[in-house]
């Protein structure tokens, strides 16, 4: 069973993290091919990115990579993003369209089943109740999906990713006023590098939990990882880089709980 990390914070953000787990169960290791084992799709340094940029968040994280099952994808298997390319579920290829399992090891609907118990429904059990604590405290959570990809992924999207890709659903998942801060502090910060609702509008944790009339509000933040990182093998941290967007991002954190603490949002 998956053992999902939780730190409780004492503010209304919530930081949920589900990708950037590199654990995959030994026996399902063994099924994946020389392009599955290298992992290359994770989230890599997510963690340490975000790690104490604001204080007072509470942090949601898988701890198994998004290979053996995505906890940010709709457990019945829709499409986030019908009609393009996008990996599901269960993956059974990479960002690139490579098979990531060897010859006859893809898993089945029954497997995939079991994975989304024993690894998916944890995850999201542990988010909900983190959610539910948060709103309870404050009359308000903002749950802020941390996510972080390569720059250059033909196969997904066309040219180069901007740096900070802000999604949400087209401003279903929060009050625009959450858009809004994130929005100001990537424009004055990054300017012309940075998109509201582009090629990512946010995945099945920001469209599922994002209900604004009921206090809770969801936004995903995808991050090219040229802005903090090496993005080719051994995805080495670039802590010059790294240390520069992390001020980008405590301002983006740090805005969106004064807002929530500021009572705006229970207006």
């Amino acid at each position: 069973m998956s053992d999902t990390v939780v730190i409780r914070g004492t503010g209304p953000v919530i930081l949920g993290q589900p990708h950037g787990a590199t654990d995959v169960p030994a026996e399902i290791r063994a099924r994946l091919n020389e392009t599955g084992a290298g992992l290359s799709d994770t989230d890599w340094h997510i963690a340490r990115l975000f790690d104490g940029l604001l204080a007072s968040a509470s942090v949601v994280r898988a701890t198994t990579h998004r290979y053996v099952i995505d906890c940010n994808r709709d457990p019945a298997g829709v499409s986030l993003y019908p009609g393009q390319n996008t990996t599901g579920l269960c993956p059974v290829t990479d960002f690139d369209g490579n098979p990531i399992w060897k010859d006859g090891e893809d898993p089945d609907a029954a497997e995939i089943g079991l994975r989304t118990q024993a690894f998916h429904a944890p995850y999201h059990a542990a988010l909900r109740e983190e959610i539910e604590r948060t709103r309870a405290a404050h009359g308000i959570a903002i749950l802020f999906d941390c996510h972080s990809i390569r720059s250059t992924i033909p196969f997904l999207f066309e040219g180069r990713l901007p740096l900070l890709n802000i999604g949400t659903d087209e401003g279903r998942t929060c009050d625009a006023r959450v858009e809004a801060a994130l929005a100001g502090t990537a424009a004055a910060r990054h300017p012309g590098d940075w998109v509201a609702n582009g090629r990512f509008k946010g995945g099945w944790t920001t469209r599922h939990y994002g209900r604004p009339e009921t206090g809770v509000h969801a936004i995903q933040l995808e991050i090219a990882q040229r802005g903090y990182m090496n993005e080719t093998p051994p995805w080495d941290y670039a802590e010059d880089a790294a240390t520069a967007l992390r001020e980008t991002l405590a301002e983006m954190l740090g805005r969106l709980d004064a807002l929530a603490r500021s009572g705006a949002l229970a207006d």
